[in-house]
């Protein structure tokens, strides 16, 4: 079998992702700038530019903003042309298409005659780059934290904030089955692949994708359940435990009021 095949194609397409996710829990397990601080207090810090994120009209501090996430990245190690290449083109590529349609139909000044009876406004420029610098920085943000982050250590701090325990088990029992899930499809392309001789052709190698994913959804349901059964057995019940509870030190409470007073100064002054 060709290694251009689709078949191929997948199974390097599951390891990456699998690859990529061992390389975040190294990152969130480094010493580096966000990583030394409490996980409760990164969550609330993020939480808290974000909210200046949103509430912000001024695209000056937007920009800030945006060029603060981006040190943050830096200074925490997260690879900024992994951020360009997964985060800011897809998600540029995306917002721009939504604000896209604002640029013609918000009523203002004219700065640009298009062909026919449209033009773009001042006021609907603003508008979407406003849409876009503050969707930008959202998903910057929210992506530096979960990779700067254990997802154990996110769970716990979550619960610490009073989020439900339903709501932490859903999202804990989701981020594991969705490996095992990974681990199950692999498999079973590479024993689908170790017994095939010769060369597939497109209709067979579809032929193989629809059964495998039929076979897939049936497992799926009994994995579901085994997860849930393996969780509970292991003495999960909602609640995240650590073998060291967080503790606030000093350069917590420092790191929590400088970025309190950034995102009440990014606010005031955006409004």
């Amino acid at each position: 079998m060709s290694s251009n095949s689709f078949l191929f194609s997948t199974i390097r397409g599951f390891n990456n992702a699998v690859a990529r996710a061992l390389v975040s829990e190294r990152l969130a397990s480094a010493p580096y700038l966000l990583q030394q601080f409490d996980t409760r207090v990164r969550l609330i810090c993020i939480f808290m530019l974000i909210l200046a994120t949103v509430f912000c009209r001024r695209l000056s501090l937007l920009g800030m903003l945006f060029a603060f996430s981006i040190v943050l990245a830096i200074s925490s190690h997260v690879s900024i042309r992994s951020l360009v290449k997964r985060v800011w083109l897809i998600v540029f590529a995306f917002t721009a298409l939504i604000a896209l349609p604002a640029l013609f139909i918000t009523p203002g000044e004219v700065i640009l005659h298009m062909p026919g009876s449209t033009s773009i406004t001042y006021q609907g420029l603003h508008t979407a780059l406003l849409l876009i610098l503050r969707v930008e920085t959202t998903v910057t943000l929210t992506t530096i934290l979960v990779l700067c982050t254990p997802w154990n250590q996110l769970l716990r701090a979550l619960r610490s904030l009073g989020i439900p325990a339903e709501l932490i088990v859903i999202a804990a029992m989701t981020h594991r089955y969705i490996f095992l899930l990974i681990e199950t499809t692999n498999q079973m392309f590479e024993s689908r692949i170790s017994r095939t001789v010769g060369v597939l052709s497109g209709s067979q190698e579809r032929a193989i994708m629809s059964q495998t994913a039929a076979v897939l959804l049936n497992k799926s349901m009994d994995l579901s359940y085994e997860v849930y059964l393996a969780m509970m057995a292991r003495g999960f019940r909602g609640d995240i435990r650590l073998l060291r509870e967080p503790h606030l030190r000093a350069w917590d409470c420092i790191g929590l009021i400088l970025i309190g007073f950034l995102a009440t100064f990014v606010i005031w002054m955006g409004r």
